[in-house]
């Protein structure tokens, strides 16, 4: 007999649309190396991104699995839940398994919903199909390898890891609240990745391609340099920390070996709120330096701006935005976001402790669009610039003059492809639904009001079957805050320690 296990990276549209965003990059791949876990000669395994294809409604497809494994960002704990309630109802047999950074920062709130919730690795899932099916589910501990040719074969892009976790500490990663270090695979392992995508522009999902080995940071370069002279591949990009550019031979050598775009998490330009945000390794270079020195070596730069009404005045903030679209030289941000409080992390524990959070804060809502802390100026004031914020309203002109003034300033430095990356940037940040789903960009959606309390209910959460009596719940939407911004009783277990429990910040 084969088991059949059905894979879901589950997602919440941040704009509210219902049916994905295929031309979104990066895409989250967790379902591809999930999938590599079992063991294709006894087990069938399908797998679905609702990033790039939209919520999960296929009930044929839902009552197919025994095993259905859900993961997905923290805000999609939500939609696990529904996933999960589906496949209950039209298999009661379906073994559900939940894991990624929701799980991780709610164990308690997810054992009680999910036969299994993994606090671990990808290697955890092994673990699960064997003490569900036996030894024979599941590839040998040294054997588990993406499942490339499940990926989706559209676009020009392949999507590799070099590495898990990073050596840094940021208030408001979720990386940081879970405390796990920084581990590297071997090259070997990373060769086999790139071959098996058949791509020829490569994206590495490593949170931090440089990472503290130097060492085998020249080893990938070196195998990239290869790679690239021989025509597996025609350029890669990655995400790297403000230290790889302090060292002017970094972008000498990723040139060299055919790097296209390097993103960093700049956040703001403000030397005070890095510090905040414990940012530190942003302040290696100065900011605009780096940004130059990165284009001036012809490898695109991108990045994205955090802008915080909790810690700086309105007018800064808009002082921030205007000062980016002053320079020429560099490109707009790829986003920009209102903090995010992920569970678990230090930033949140900031935000508790200081009484910021606000009133009826739902997880779905916790995705940058909406306002989720106290401002300093006011609700009004912030949820306006809010609204402003999501696609730069009365600047749009200024935007499109900029990404003109930046193609003519590189036109001879950077390549078509890279110019490309530079023009999304401008769209994203103007028309946001077009840039990653323009077909549905005048498909009529629940209007937002950037104001976390008041965020209208999302259609999803009704269900598109009779589901089982026991997982009617599931369909309620999951709150972080009461009406008087306190912990709801569901979470507080995992997010108050047990000697907060006594605080008044525990509610019903």
């Amino acid at each position: 007999m084969r088991h059949k296990v059905l894979i879901v990276n589950v997602f919440f549209d941040e704009h509210r649309r219902r049916s994905g965003s295929p031309l979104r990059i990066p895409r989250g791949s967790g379902q591809i190396f999930l999938a590599g876990a079992f063991n294709p000669e006894t087990v069938d395994v399908q797998v679905y991104s609702e990033q790039t294809d939209g919520y999960l409604l296929d009930l044929e497809l839902l009552s197919w699995p025994d095993m259905l494994v859900l993961t997905g960002l923290t805000s999609g704990i939500d939609r696990m839940l529904h996933l999960a309630a589906y496949a209950k109802t039209l298999n009661p047999r379906v073994v559900t398994v939940a894991g990624g950074p929701a799980v991780r920062a709610l164990p308690r709130f997810s054992a009680a919903r999910f036969d299994h919730a993994c606090l671990g690795d990808v290697e955890e899932l092994r673990d699960v199909a064997i003490a569900e099916w036996g030894e024979d589910v599941a590839v040998p501990p040294g054997d588990l390898f993406p499942r490339m040719d499940l990926a989706d074969g559209r676009g020009r892009v392949g999507y590799v890891e070099s590495s898990r976790y990073c050596n840094f500490n940021c208030a408001f990663c979720s990386l940081s609240g879970e405390g796990r270090s920084y581990r590297r695979y071997g090259l070997d392992h990373l060769l086999r990745q790139i071959e098996a995508t058949g791509k020829r522009q490569i994206v590495f999902l490593d949170n931090n391609f440089y990472g503290n080995d130097r060492g085998y940071f020249s080893d990938r370069i070196d195998l990239l340099r290869d790679l690239k002279r021989r025509g597996t591949i025609n350029g890669w990009s990655a995400l790297v920390t403000g230290d790889f550019f302090a060292r002017q031979a970094n972008l000498e050598m990723a040139a060299k070996a055919g790097c296209m775009t390097l993103f960093t998490g700049v956040e703001s330009f403000d030397e005070a709120q890095l510090s905040a945000y414990n940012k530190k390794q942003n302040n290696a270079v100065p900011q605009v330096e780096m940004i130059r020195n990165c284009l001036e070596h012809g490898i695109m730069f991108q990045f994205g701006i955090m802008l915080d009404p909790s810690t700086r005045h309105i007018g800064d903030l808009d002082r921030e935005i205007d000062f980016i679209l002053s320079m020429p030289d560099i490109p707009l941000p790829a986003y920009f976001t209102l903090p995010i409080p992920i569970l678990g992390t230090p930033y949140f524990r900031q935000c508790l402790d200081a009484g910021l959070l606000l009133q009826n804060i739902r997880l779905r809502n916790m995705n940058g669009l909406s306002l989720l802390v106290r401002p300093r100026d006011g609700v009004d004031e912030a949820v306006r610039f809010a609204r402003r914020l999501v696609d730069l309203s009365g600047r749009k002109a200024r935007v499109f003059a900029h990404g003109l003034r930046f193609a003519a300033h590189h036109a001879r430095r950077l390549s078509p492809l890279q110019h490309a990356v530079a023009l999304a940037s401008s769209v994203l940040t103007t028309f946001p639904g077009a840039a990653t789903a323009p077909g549905k960009l005048w498909r009529k959606r629940p209007e937002l009001t950037f104001y976390a309390p008041t965020e209208p209910d999302d259609p999803v959460y009704a269900p598109v079957m009779p589901v089982d009596p026991a997982f009617v719940r599931h369909f309620e939407q999951t709150r972080l805050t009461d009406w008087e911004s306190a912990i709801t009783s569901e979470l507080a277990p995992d997010l108050l320690a047990e000697s907060d429990t006594s605080r008044p910040a525990v509610a019903g």
